[in-house]
């Protein structure tokens, strides 16, 4: 398959059969957030609730392109913890995968709304400090500067979610009230009898939206993962995208090396003196790759890994100097390099099609099933009353826009989160706080601040363990 052992080429299909595992259980781990309401409140039967929701977990992959992903991949700095070592490689891959898919599984067995978004991001940090305390560790093994904005992204989303739809719901009550609408959208479905036609059609609309958006965004991660692994495991062949014209980027380099030059070195303090001549070495050395290749495979194999890494270490480094004050840049100048660092960091920042074939079939097919457990956490036991249509469609609007506005920025976000707090949102906005099952929002609660910890414990441990088998 490549130019590696067979144990290791074993290893490597192992680890890609393990990252659609881990999307197969993301998959009916999540879809009962999107089918909840439509089967609560009798809009649709579940088995056709199931599939429809995995066939728009399916589009969604594809439509949501590679922001997300390449913020899953570049939060992990491969460039600076993977050496010539496959094995390093693989210890730090299998630690990330056995870590997310057992949190996942255990959460979903005990029907616990838990966040496969943080189990995933968790993992990672969770390798990368372990990383940083081997005595080779160079450079940052976190990139601490994306893990502050999907950490915010995480936190700030349900927050959103529980508030707008609060906000929602009333504007829902004000417009209805003293009209036969109000007395169909807020009281309780009876049981096994569908809803008004016009109801269906939009709790079915915004069913579907969840589901794409939930695509677009989780199945993202499940394509950063793989490109985490392949980039780990074979460099050679996935550091850059073959697909690229290398022959673009000389322009752009030489745009950027102007930009650098005018920095006054002078008053710059000794790290960031040798940080600006990095960049400058990092940039000719770009410059003369690219210059004498037409394609990507005509760069040496064992080459394509080094200038991933010079590419990306020029991206954060040059990132981390015109933050500085005393750089005087002017802002034209500031965004010209920010244009054109963007325009070489296409040749690293891309996924090939099949990877997102395959996480796109193993969202989809782990939406069709699984999805009981969580369901039944969701419709019946975040809140004391059943679950209207109000607040079904409220809940389900508010997550969708969130999760839609969320990818088109490249943030990763918990729709499990987002969905949960919009529900205990519709659930406040009808009946006050009191209206919450403390017992389920303290265990949601809990499951949201362990998740992190634990799963950064585990994820760097199991790193260590496999890094010392390995």
């Amino acid at each position: 398959m490549f130019d590696l052992d067979l144990s290791y080429t074993v290893l490597l299909l192992f680890c890609l059969f393990a990252a659609c595992a881990f999307e197969f259980v993301n998959g009916f781990h999540d879809t009962a957030n999107a089918v909840a309401t439509v089967i609560y409140t009798n809009t649709l039967k579940p088995w056709m609730a199931v599939i429809w929701s995995g066939t728009w977990n399916f589009l969604g992959v594809f439509a949501g392109g590679i922001g997300v992903a390449m913020g899953i991949v570049n939060l992990l700095p491969v460039e600076t913890l993977i050496d010539q070592n496959v094995a390093h490689s693989i210890a730090m891959v299998l630690a990330l995968l056995t870590t997310a898919i057992f949190w996942n599984l255990l959460t979903w067995y005990f029907g616990i709304p838990c966040s496969s978004s943080h189990t995933l991001i968790g993992s990672i940090l969770g390798v990368g400090l372990a990383y940083s305390i081997l005595p080779e560790a160079i450079g940052d093994a976190v990139n601490w500067g994306k893990a502050q904005e999907i950490g915010l992204s995480l936190l700030v989303s349900p927050l959103f979610g529980f508030s707008i739809t609060i906000i929602l719901m009333y504007f829902i009550r004000v417009a209805t009230r003293k009209t036969p609408m109000e007395d169909t959208l807020f009281k309780e479905p009876k049981k096994n009898q569908p809803p008004p036609m016009w109801v269906r059609g939009i709790l079915f609309v915004t069913c579907t939206l969840v589901s794409f958006f939930h695509g677009s965004n989780d199945g993202q991660k499940g394509v950063g993962l793989i490109m985490l692994i392949l980039i780990g495991i074979v460099p050679a062949y996935f550091a850059l995208d073959a697909n690229f014209d290398p022959s673009k980027l000389p322009a752009s380099l030489r745009k950027i090396e102007q930009v650098v030059t005018s920095i006054d070195s002078t008053v710059l303090s000794q790290p960031d003196k040798k940080k600006l001549t990095s960049v400058k070495e990092m940039n000719s050395r770009l410059q003369v790759v690219f210059a004498s290749s037409a394609q990507v495979k005509d760069i040496p194999k064992q080459k394509k890994f080094e200038v991933r890494k010079d590419v990306m270490l020029m991206d954060r480094t040059i990132g981390s100097l015109i933050k500085k004050e005393e750089v005087k840049l002017s802002e034209s100048e500031k965004a010209i390099v920010k244009e054109e660092l963007k325009k070489v960091r296409k040749i690293t920042d891309y996924s090939p099609r099949w990877v997102i074939v395959l996480i796109s079939v193993s969202l989809g097919l782990g939406t069709m099933i699984g999805w009981k457990r969580i369901v039944k956490t969701i419709g019946e036991k975040i809140g004391k009353e059943h679950l209207t249509y109000a607040q079904g469609a409220s809940a389900e609007l508010v997550a969708s826009l969130t999760i839609g506005l969320s990818t088109s920025y490249g943030w990763p976000v918990s729709t499990t989160h987002v969905l949960s707090s919009g529900i205990a949102g519709s659930m406040v906005a009808s009946k006050g706080v009191k209206n919450l099952q403390p017992d389920t929002v303290r265990n949601i609660l809990i499951a949201w601040f362990l998740t992190l910890p634990v799963v950064m414990v585990m994820g760097g441990s199991l790193f260590l363990l496999f890094r010392a088998i390995f």
